[in-house]
């Protein structure tokens, strides 16, 4: 049985590391990947916690109850300087274990469910068309990053919140703040900044009983009836705004860099339009743009695949590797859009698995399936090798702060 003194004997690799190419692993994870499905990993603060790179391991793991989200606890793992923030300490639906995670998942599952996700399809296409109709009246070359991958994931968790349309500007740039901030008090300043502005709307839906959207819904019923505290409606509207956007913004960036550098690719995808929600599935597998599929702390011991984590060891679930088993995908460092099955951790998996999930992939299959219909000739501006890369090496989502293109 493998512990922590046997994986630790040498001085175990610093995580997070840095790309060097917006959609591949960090070129150090070589190493990672070839020490186990477990091995261990060394944080900004010195300490050591389990990192689990086997797609099976993470999934018993990640539904194991013996294994804690709460990130108030002190020997939760902070991945960066920014997590220490109290902001990123105390989220609903992400950093809460049950029961109070499972009260917070009920009041929105009706909003989040597939077939309601479904009834979104023709305001993602309204919102998709009225950002290339912007985009081609201004002609190349553009930005992709705020003329589409960010406005379009912005304007829909707004739409389905309640946010005023007229907000958007200004809480995209609190968000870009905060998930890209890389000390405790700037990401902190952000957060308040995101929830005094939610403190005050959700207040005024309180009062009016008639706000849009599911904040409305939430201020009327759950926080009038008194199931869900004024706090805790401003703290869910925080993490859904933050979370509801910034990744889905990545994918649609890198995603668009990935195809395009892999035009035979982008090709099958192109002649099929059918083919795009397996082409979806497939970015996700390969980007992965927040890296990890989650973080926990062991409340008990726990046995598995020979190794031994002791009760308040620190484990992170690399939803990078995990996603590149061989054990699972033949030739899994290759991009196929052909390729079947969602065998990804890009929603993570458990009791926490993203509740945005069918949101976020409706969205993903209505900008592929628009983009290149709508501008055939569109191609990178300049060369992947000179795009600035941000969130690299630094726990925050990966992604570019622009993409150049034209067509």
């Amino acid at each position: 049985m493998h512990t922590p003194a046997d994986t630790s004997a040498a001085k175990a690799p610093a995580f997070p590391q840095p790309r060097t190419c917006p959609y591949e692993p960090p070129p150090g994870y070589d190493e990672l990947r070839g020490a186990g499905p477990l091995t261990k990993v060394r944080l900004f603060d010195g300490r050591e916690v389990w990192f689990v790179t086997g797609y099976a391991e993470a999934r018993e793991l990640l539904t194991d109850v013996r294994l804690s989200a709460d990130r108030t606890r002190p020997d939760y793992p902070v991945l960066a300087p920014r997590f220490a923030a109290a902001v990123a300490r105390k989220l609903p639906l992400i950093a809460m274990d049950p029961p109070v995670h499972d009260v917070h998942r009920r009041l929105l599952n009706p909003d989040f469910s597939l077939k309601r996700s479904r009834t979104w399809r023709a305001d993602v296409q309204r919102i998709v068309d009225e950002c290339l109709d912007r985009m081609e009246a201004k002609g190349p070359p553009a930005d992709l990053v705020p003329d589409l991958a960010v406005s379009v994931p912005s304007r829909v968790i707004a739409l389905l919140l309640g946010v005023p349309d007229e907000d958007v500007p200004s809480f995209q740039d609190a968000s870009r703040r905060l998930m890209q901030a890389t000390e405790a008090e700037s990401s902190q300043a952000a957060g308040a900044e995101l929830t005094r502005y939610l403190d005050q709307l959700a207040t005024a839906m309180r009062e009016s009983g008639d706000g849009p959207g599911l904040m409305g819904r939430l201020a009327a019923h759950e926080v009038a009836e008194g199931t869900l505290s004024h706090e805790e409606l401003v703290q869910i509207a925080l993490v859904l705004l933050v979370a509801g956007h910034e990744t889905t913004a990545s994918v649609i960036s890198l995603g668009t860099v990935l195809l395009l550098e892999h035009p035979e690719q982008l090709a099958r995808m192109r002649s099929d339009l059918a083919t795009v929600p397996a082409a979806v599935e497939e970015l996700l597998r390969m980007l992965q743009v927040t890296d990890l599929a989650g973080a926990r702390v062991a409340a008990a011991d726990i046995d598995i695949a020979g190794y031994t984590i002791r009760a308040g060891d620190g484990v992170l679930f690399s939803g990078t590797l995990a996603n590149r088993d061989a054990r699972v995908h033949e030739e899994p460092d290759t991009f196929d859009v052909g390729r079947s099955g969602r065998s990804h951790l890009a929603f993570g998996y458990g009791i926490h698995q993203c509740i945005g999930q069918n949101l976020a992939r409706l969205e993903l299959d209505v900008v592929f399936s628009t983009l290149w219909r709508r501008l055939p000739g569109l191609r990178l501006a300049l060369p992947v090798s000179e795009l600035a890369l941000r969130g690299t090496g630094t726990g925050t989502v990966q992604g570019v702060n622009s993409l150049p293109v034209t067509w």
